[in-house]
């Protein structure tokens, strides 16, 4: 459908040509990485600033209380990303591919389908959560908080879910700033209400529920806002959505699966350390809330790599795509490297300010010595996740995130554990992650290679460069590489 001439001028930015066909790939990647990180990690700050003021109360019980819940509640987070990837995937292929009408299409339709989804996640989620938290390891002590907490907090995933979806959409053309503002505008709203609703007002673990749903009344404000801005997002027909809805849950679906892992395996590992108790499940809590806020730019790298990707698929240039790979792995090792040596110097402060003592500042003291490396092999599965979920191989991310949370993380949990308590279950996972790094970005290789081989039989010299590879041909290509 043809834009109107009478559109704004910010609403012409999605007529621009693709911005990551051209320039520095290094740059790119750096860029889009360093907002998305910003912009992502504001979620994340959010249930640390929550956690952190919880901790203040004075009383772990509260602390491992507000964990559990948090814990739940990072299933709709994933469930919200792997829908958020879809979407950028798909509207970014077709922006690259000078398809802009159908990128808009696409984004409205997937819009849609977030807010359904996110709807079915809290109709089902309210009846199990008290099972849930008692499997993960909530006591009779901690179990009326987190479901008080839960209860509070659940039904706002229909505020987080368009304003995760949004930021994806800002990012899959290249408005990275924009996107960044969508959550860091949610945390920035936490820092300043989360202590006046928990000490101010008096009203402890409910406050820090209510500030949650705050922030993400506020991600989806703004991030409507951009969207608005980039004309991105028009009025849903039904008809296209569910038109659409087959190739969004294509990608979706193991997009979805990919991310719901670490939050299966975040589950398992709170389950195997509850049995050293509450002071070790305080100390874990820390650990799961502080590790996305300081490792959030390989989390973001996931998200924010796919448009390049996708753009440089949609134009036929190969090479570029494997640039995304080389520089993406340099900007991992750095972020690592300095993230972990932060961590180093800074552990005995941090547990300080969490008011962790005991064996629950024991085990995050360890974990801030032994994550950088083990989190080098995370980033580098983050950064083919990107690969795979943007160029037509989905299912390898969920095999390879599948495999990391359980093969990597539950036998070598419970024998670390058994054999040297709770830093044994942190080392056993950490060892378990490295050899599906490994595997993730050789296949991510790999992945670029058979879809160029594909393109060159397919297509023949004098004809246009590859756009968007059939159906089949991707089947086909998945086939080949699989093989070998």
């Amino acid at each position: 459908m043809p834009e109107a001439a009478g559109k704004s001028r910010n609403s012409s930015t999605i007529q621009e040509p693709g911005r990551f066909l051209s320039g520095s790939i290094l740059r790119h990647v750096l860029v889009m990485s360093a907002t998305g990180s910003v912009g992502l990690m504001a979620i994340f700050v959010v249930d640390l600033l929550s956690l952190l003021y919880v901790s203040k109360l004075g009383d772990p019980r509260l602390t491992a209380a507000v964990g559990f819940a948090t814990i739940l509640q990072f299933f709709g987070l994933a469930i919200n990303i792997g829908l958020m990837i879809a979407a950028g995937a798909l509207v970014s292929r077709a922006i690259g591919a000078g398809e802009r009408a159908r990128a808009r299409r696409l984004a409205t339709s997937a819009t849609v389908h977030g807010l359904l989804v996110a709807a079915v996640f809290v109709v089902v989620m309210l009846p199990l959560m008290r099972p849930a938290l008692s499997w993960i390891g909530a006591d009779a002590e901690t179990l009326p908080i987190a479901e008080r907490f839960l209860l509070i907090v659940l039904p706002s995933t229909l505020l987080m879910a368009p304003g995760m979806m949004f930021s994806g959409l800002l990012r899959a053309v290249g408005a990275a700033r924009q996107a960044m503002y969508v959550t860091l505008g949610g945390g920035l709203v936490t820092a300043v209400i989360d202590p006046v609703l928990i000490f101010g007002f008096g009203l402890g673990v409910d406050g820090a529920a209510y500030a949650t749903c705050v922030a993400r009344a506020t991600f989806a404000l703004i991030g409507w806002w951009g969207v608005r801005q980039h004309d991105l997002v028009g009025r849903p027909r039904l008809a296209d959505i569910v038109a659409d809805a087959p190739e969004m849950g294509r990608i979706a679906l193991p997009a979805v699966l990919a991310n719901l892992a670490p939050s299966v395996a975040s589950a398992f590992i709170a389950h195997a350390i509850a049995q050293f108790g509450p002071v070790a499940v305080a100390g874990n809590v820390v650990i799961d809330r502080l590790t996305p806020v300081a490792f959030g730019g390989l989390f973001a790298m996931s998200g924010s790599v796919g448009p390049i990707l996708g753009q440089n698929w949609g134009a036929g240039r190969f090479d570029r795509m494997r640039e995304v790979l080389r520089s993406g792995a340099l900007v991992t090792a750095l972020y690592v490297g300095v993230v972990w040596a932060a961590l180093v110097v800074l552990r005995h402060p941090l547990g300080n300010l969490f008011e962790l003592t005991g064996t629950a500042a024991d085990l995050f003291g360890f974990f801030c010595l032994v994550s950088g490396p083990v989190w080098f092999f995370v980033g580098l599965l983050f950064l083919s996740n990107a690969a795979f979920n943007n160029l037509g191989f989905p299912f390898l991310s969920t095999a390879l995130n599948w495999g990391r949370s359980t093969l990597g993380t539950m036998p070598p949990a419970l024998v670390g554990g058994a054999l040297y308590g709770p830093d044994g279950v942190i080392a056993g996972v950490g060892i378990g992650s490295v050899a599906f790094g490994v595997a993730a970005i050789i296949l991510a290789a790999r992945t670029i290679a058979t879809l160029e081989r594909k393109g060159r039989a397919d297509t023949p010299p004098s004809a246009e460069p590859m756009v968007e590879p059939p159906v089949q041909q991707v089947s086909t290509a998945a086939e080949t590489l699989v093989r070998g």
